[in-house]
């Protein structure tokens, strides 16, 4: 199934440099450049809201319009975030065609419950897979309905759509399901954990009562 492909209008940049990249974020844009198929970088400036929202998906398949109508096909290539406000800085994009196939990392969406005393333990969350351009899927769905301990998914195991080729070995572990954990095997797990960081519980303080009360007494005589 053909992917949608997100309309970006841009403007062409014609000054570079970290002033000139904060200037165009302050005015809620994002400084980028399209690359590939050996033409020649193409530096712009996009609309900071709307690229926001189209790289959600880090696959987005993108027709960037630059002023003048010419449209250029893309994927993000690499795309840097301001580390506490997530806010865009600067993204890359690869030039694609949509008769050609790519490689990509493709998030796994895991869905259903094993069964009980059955602890779900995944290896990947994401895969790398061939796909063509124009059907890139955002997720693939892995099911561990009903999977019992000493289960296992491995690549070879997942249900992957049409034309999409795992980029691994078949016998590439996904999901292994162990038995879970008793109480007291918590209980323990965490003592360690706490010991070994230097943590001390605070010991129950003794019953006195009766000791005390023989004291009294011997008092009181």
């Amino acid at each position: 199934m053909a992917v949608d492909i997100i309309q970006l209008p841009a403007t062409q940049r014609t000054e570079f440099g970290k002033g000139a990249a904060r200037r165009i974020r302050r005015d809620d844009k994002v400084p980028a450049v399209v690359y590939g198929h050996g033409t020649e970088p193409l530096h712009i400036t996009l609309p900071g809201h709307e690229t926001q929202l189209a790289l959600r998906n880090s696959n987005a398949l993108v027709e960037v319009t630059v002023e003048g109508g010419n449209k250029t096909l893309a994927l993000p290539k690499q795309v840097q975030r301001d580390p506490i406000t997530g806010f865009l800085e600067h993204v890359d994009f690869i030039i694609v065609r949509r008769d050609e196939k790519v490689v990509v990392d493709v998030t796994l969406s895991f869905v259903g419950e094993a069964e009980p005393e059955a602890l779900v333990s995944v290896d990947r969350n994401e895969i790398s897979v061939e796909v063509p351009v124009i059907a890139i899927p955002e997720s693939i769905e892995v099911s561990v309905e009903g999977l019992n301990v000493g289960d296992q998914i491995k690549a070879a195991d997942l249900k992957l759509p049409a034309d999409t080729v795992y980029q691994g070995e078949d016998d590439d572990l996904i999901v292994a399901v162990n038995a879970a954990p008793t109480a007291d095997q918590l209980e323990e797990e965490l003592a360690e954990a706490e010991a070994e960081a230097g943590i001390e519980r605070d010991e129950p303080e003794a019953d006195n009562g009766g000791e005390a009360s023989g004291s009294k007494g011997d008092s009181e005589d």
